[in-house]
């Protein structure tokens, strides 16, 4: 089985296809005879789709498009691991229900700081979520999904089976220190575009919500592996319809959390890309359908009434993504990304008054 890191498209051969194909069950008789290449790029990858032929007779699953994305994971002052990786081949193998694309071949190497992945292309079915509106049978799978994926490693003890144990301080406080100096760029040149009151709340988080976020860590319930970056151009929805979703693109800096509280990536989403008022009208019913399905995939002991403090505390977390962005200084290129996400963030934490927290 060739283990190789594909680190360009002259790595990849006909027979290199055939060999994974095979190995993953793909092929159970015959051979790739031929494939074409379309490429692509994303924000920290080379991609690719490959158009695949068989030779005549071929049997199995015989998939006629894969996709193909090739990862530099040091980005100087920044690196990715092999979180990807992991994420297709070991995190959620066997897990019902879980919104993975499914996965042929995956490799990583440390020493080489590159990975990739061979996936079914889904482009003729799927778009990103980002190009739909959201309706509640959408937030409804996507809490299924993650639903499904967050019990598999529910809880302190199966975190340290995972060798992923619960964030310390040091790394909750690297977190926060990696977003912090983009909320004073913003606040010393865009407070016009936000509420009288939170310029004075953005202060009163940066110091308070931290140690919060700190002394809820102590107990487990609650904590799991993440994704950590739920947001809809990591989401595929379908073109017709609302299932299946499947999410994609599980990327963490050395800085990001990784392990923390599940319904974190479910506030994710439904703070900082939903409109308002969808917002507000949906989240309690896809909240409630989350905590259903953890039940029902065997997390206990995990009230209602906890996940909507959880949820609360995550909520609020979205200062900490939409800041971030202006970390080096005011991100005029991406203010349309980021300012609509810190603006739906402080509204939510209106709304919900997650102040009462911290």
């Amino acid at each position: 089985m060739p283990d190789e890191v594909i680190t360009s498209l002259e790595q990849v051969t006909v027979e290199w296809l055939t060999a994974v194909l095979a190995h993953s069950g793909a092929i159970s008789d015959g051979a790739v005879a031929a494939f074409d290449v379309d490429t692509n790029r994303g924000n920290w990858s080379s991609n690719a789709t490959l158009n695949v032929r068989y030779v005549a007779g071929s049997q199995g699953e015989l998939p006629r498009r894969l996709f193909l994305k090739m990862v530099n994971t040091d980005l100087e002052d920044e690196c990715f691991g092999p979180s990807e990786v992991t994420y297709y081949t070991r995190d959620y193998a066997g897990v019902a229900g879980a919104p993975l694309v499914h996965c042929y071949h995956a490799a990583y190497s440390a020493e080489k700081q590159r990975y990739h992945i061979l996936l079914d292309d889904l482009s003729q079915t799927h778009v990103q979520a980002a190009e739909k509106a959201p309706t509640l049978a959408y937030g409804l799978a996507l809490a299924e999904g993650l639903a499904a994926m967050h019990a598999r490693w529910w809880g302190a003890q199966r975190l340290a089976e995972a060798g992923a144990p619960i964030h310390n301080a040091r790394h909750v406080r690297r977190f926060v220190d990696i977003a912090e100096p983009g909320a004073g760029h913003i606040l010393n040149q865009c407070s016009a575009e936000l509420e009288p009151h939170w310029p004075g709340m953005i202060h009163e988080f940066y110091a308070r919500h931290p140690q919060v976020m700190i002394a809820r860590s102590q107990d487990g319930n609650g904590f799991t592996l993440i994704h950590g970056d739920v947001g809809c151009t990591n989401i595929l929805a379908p073109r017709e319809g609302d299932r299946p979703i499947y999410i994609i693109d599980r990327q963490p800096f050395d800085w990001s959390l990784t392990t923390w509280l599940g319904v974190y990536d479910l506030a994710y989403a439904l703070v900082l890309d939903w409109d308002v008022e969808r917002r507000r009208r949906l989240e309690i019913p896809v909240l409630k359908h989350y905590h259903t399905h953890l039940l029902r995939h065997g997390v206990a002991n995990y009230s209602w009434e906890q996940l909507w403090d959880d949820y609360r505390l995550c909520v609020a977390m979205g200062i900490y993504i939409a800041t971030e962005y202006c970390r080096g200084g005011l991100n005029e290129q991406f203010q349309w990304v980021w300012l609509p996400k810190l603006q739906r963030s402080l509204t939510a934490c209106d709304d919900l008054n997650c102040r009462e927290l911290w």
